[in-house]
């Protein structure tokens, strides 16, 4: 559910973006099923904030899915590309960081909407979670299979 045109635009702009980072990223599947996991977690994060009655939109699951991503490169990327993924994780933690979460929901003019950047926080934390529990399974499956 998207609550103005300028809200869904933006969404799918950065649905977009996410897929294309995590195909350019080379994204195994087991961290595809950790951004499936983030979603959850992300809309349960907002439960931290009892002012917010209603929310739509996909923006805290975009910023999970640029977390899953950014970190399967820091992770396991070559050097140039844990390098950049390292400064895309920086980045998002910097963006969010400065959308003062704690301070509640507010109106955007330029989406027509109020938003809430806890989504933003809480899809960037479960969105990191989750990637540390995919890649620890991932390393205790090839320990598993070395022997």
């Amino acid at each position: 559910m998207h609550y103005s045109m300028a809200h869904l635009l933006a969404n799918l702009a950065g649905a977009a973006l996410v897929g294309a980072l995590g195909w350019v990223a080379g994204v195994p599947a087991r961290f595809t099923w950790a951004w499936a996991a983030a979603w959850p977690l992300t809309q349960l994060g907002l439960l931290a904030e009892p002012s917010l009655l209603h929310y739509g939109g996909l923006s805290g699951v975009l910023h999970a899915g640029v977390a899953v991503a950014a970190l399967h490169l820091v992770l396991a990327g070559p050097g140039t590309q844990r390098r950049i993924a390292l400064a895309i994780l920086c980045g998002l933690v910097i963006k969010v960081l400065s959308e003062s979460p704690w301070e509640g929901a507010h109106f955007d003019a330029a989406l027509g909407i109020s938003v809430a950047p806890l989504a933003h926080a809480t899809g960037l934390a479960a969105g990191i979670a989750c990637s540390l529990g995919a890649w620890a399974v991932g390393s205790w499956a090839n320990q598993l299979v070395r022997g």
